[in-house]
Formats: C-alpha cells, structure tokens, sequence
C-alpha cells in the first residue's frame, strides 16, 4: 500500500437483476433494494457505522427524493446524511468517483457509495403543458436534452443504437453476434458460479402475496441463438435499414449495487482489506445524437489521469445499453473485444439503469480477484450524450 492515502473499495454486494415489470424484483421498490445493499456492504465491509461518513446512491426516474438518506436511517446509520446522484445511466460510477474524491480531499474518511434502480416501480409523473391549465402528459419523465428528430429523447434505440451504429458502419450480423456472446458468457458465469460473492439475496415479494429468495440472474436468455436474433424485427422498420432490435438492445431492469469506500489509512487502523484501489475518473459530454459514441471520449480522458494506456487494462466494461456501443468503442479505440464484458453486459444481464455501473465495478473486482489482481475500466454512455468512466486496480488477494 503506497503511503499517500488512497480511496480503496473494502466491500461490494449488488442485488441479482430482474426483468422490469414481469420479473421477481416487480414488486420491490427501489428504496428496498437500497436498504439490501447498504446493509450488506456495511456488514461485510466490518466497518463500524460510527465511521461511516455518507451513502451516496445514484438514483434515476424515482420521483427526486433521496433514496441515500432514506437507506441511512433504515440501516441504523441516522447520524449518516445521504446525496442523490444522477447521471441517468452513468449514476452508480459518478457516486463512486464522487466519493472517492471526498475522501481523497481528506474531507470524509468512509462512504457507502452505489445505485438503486427499480423500473418496475417508478413513479407515474404528470407534466402539465406550458400555456395550458388542463392539459398533461402522464407517465413523463424529464428527458436529458431537447427533443430532434436526429436524436429523440425517449427513443434511446435511434439516439444510441442507430446513431453509433450508422457513424461506425456496424452491421446488424456484429450486433447481434456480440449480444448472442453476451449471452453465453452471462449463462456461462451464473452457472460457474462467478457471482456467487457479489450478490447478496433478496427476499422478494410476489404477486400471490408470498416471498421467495432472489439470488440469480433472471434476464439472460439461455436459449438464445444466432438465427433467434436475426430473426427479431428492427424496432423501426420504417428506416431503411434500421438495424438496431430487442435482441441487440440491453433490458429493463430492476437492481440495486453498492461498495464501501474508505481512506487507505482508515483501512489500516481496521484492518481491512483493500480489494481495489480507484486509480481515477472522469465524465464528459458530446452532442445528444452521437451518445453512444461517448465512451470513445471518456476512456482516453481517465486512462489519462491514471496514467495508463489501453495496453495497461486487464478487463473492461464497456455497458450494452446497445450492442452498439461497445463494438464501436472496440474498434475506435483497439480495444481487444475478448477482455471486455467477460460475464456479459446490458444485452444478457440487464442494464438496471442507476445501478449498472456500481455493478459493473463490482464484477470487475472479484473477476480481477479470481485472476490474482489487475487493472480494470468501467465506463458507459449516458442520457443527453453524457459518459461516465472508473479506473481499478485490484491487488492480489491476501492469502488468508
């Protein structure tokens, strides 16, 4: 361990992932599956909660309150204040790069930070016309950036999907033969077990009025095949052309992820072991229409500040809001599509909107752990052409 104090991450618990609306999380609200994760990284991370300084908890679409906060108090941890984040897809890495700067500036010494998603949930919104009295859109959501035909803001497959698609010239055989991929590696993980150390159950509530124990991922579809996929239609079969389909698009989803981020030298006054250390991060930002090629600005930009190339990195996520956008951030950038997403992503998985780059993280951590130690890159494009991006490196684990 260097002797400048570092952030490192001493624990990490998500919850397995649900399909949206007819999956076994529809009825577990996303200040629930808060309460899960909080609980379960404070208990393992050993950590008294007299030392926690914040829970910082990205949240999207969950009517603006303070899910952070809401989980402190239920957790026992009332003397803990809670911050909201949201960078729509991007949440869960910024409160993990938010939090990591508090610590680095010697301001807070131990923050749970992480994100809560439950789509299934969300609240209906109304938004009333300008210039009107009576007239309101209902189940509205405020969208991160103007509305154009180039680049609609509630049509994410022609802003994202399409867009990166077109500019990239991928081809409906790629994007489906990555999204076919990730399903077999998610299926492949589940079943070898890879998960087991990052999810923690969740006793979930069912539409007869039982409970049952949630601890698998629900959303990968173990039959899935090549000719399934080609057979699927383009979600806009009046755009020539139009490649972009349900099979080559992440899922909606329900989660919630959360890791234990505390100063390097609080971690050796309690003996805790520092499973990674977060080397850097970064946003940034390009037009609305070209979001999904955000990813391609934002992994330059951290693997600068930590110093490091693409050479450097051990395993990378590069999140499937669409298939799109990782084959284009491996071909823009050359990255070796084999490291990248080696237990699947948003098309297998699911993409639990404010949760997935908590999860992501995570992942990276106990995949790099089973490998003996590493250096990893999450990063994903977000709402409005944002990009969010996180550095690890995971040291060899501690014999113990």
């Amino acid at each position: 361990m260097s002797d400048k104090i570092e952030a490192v991450i001493v624990a990490g618990a998500r919850t397995a992932i649900g399909t949206a609306f007819k999956g076994t999380l529809r009825d577990t609200t996303a200040l629930e599956l808060a309460e899960v994760v909080v609980r379960e990284v404070q208990q393992r991370s050993g950590l008294d909660i007299a030392l926690i300084d914040d829970v910082i908890l990205a949240e999207s679409n969950y009517g603006g309150g303070d899910i952070a906060r809401h989980a402190a108090v239920v957790t026992g941890m009332t003397h803990v204040p809670g911050q909201a984040v949201n960078r729509h897809c991007a949440g869960g890495l910024t409160a993990i790069g938010n939090a990591a700067a508090q610590i680095l500036s010697g301001a807070e010494r131990a923050i749970i930070a992480g994100g809560t998603q439950s789509t299934s949930t969300s609240p209906l919104q109304r938004f009333r016309t300008p210039g009107t009295l009576d007239e309101f859109t209902d189940r509205w959501m405020s969208p991160t950036h103007p509305d154009t035909p180039e680049a609609p803001n509630m049509d994410m497959s022609i802003s994202v999907g399409w867009n990166t698609a077109k500019e990239v010239g991928l081809t409906r055989d790629e994007m489906d033969a990555w999204a076919f991929r990730s399903h077999q590696r998610a299926v492949a993980a589940i079943d070898a077990g890879a998960f087991k150390d990052e999810i923690v159950p969740v006793q979930a509530r069912q539409a007869d009025g039982t409970t049952i124990t949630f601890d698998t991922d629900e959303h990968p579809r173990r039959g899935t095949t090549l000719e399934k996929l080609a057979s699927l239609n383009p979600l806009h079969p009046e755009i020539p052309d139009f490649s972009i389909t349900a099979g080559n698009a992440s899922g909606m989803n329900d989660a919630a992820a959360a890791v234990m981020l505390v100063s390097s030298d609080l971690a050796a006054e309690q003996g805790l072991e520092a499973l990674a250390v977060v080397r850097a991060w970064a946003a940034t930002a390009t037009d609305p229409g070209r979001m999904g090629l955000a990813p391609l600005d934002v992994i330059p930009k951290v693997l600068d500040r930590a110093g490091l190339s693409i050479g450097d990195i051990d395993l990378w996520e590069i999140n499937e809001a669409f298939a799109s956008v990782p084959v284009a951030a491996c071909k823009k950038l050359g990255i070796d599509e084999e490291l990248v997403n080696t237990a699947g992503s948003g098309c297998s998985l699911g993409h639990p909107v404010a949760a997935s780059g908590t999860r992501m993280v995570i992942t990276l951590i106990n995949e790099l752990r089973r490998r003996g130690g590493g250096k990893a890159v999450a990063a994903m494009c977000a709402g409005g052409g944002q990009a969010a991006a996180v550095v690890i490196e995971v040291p060899a684990p501690v014999a113990r």
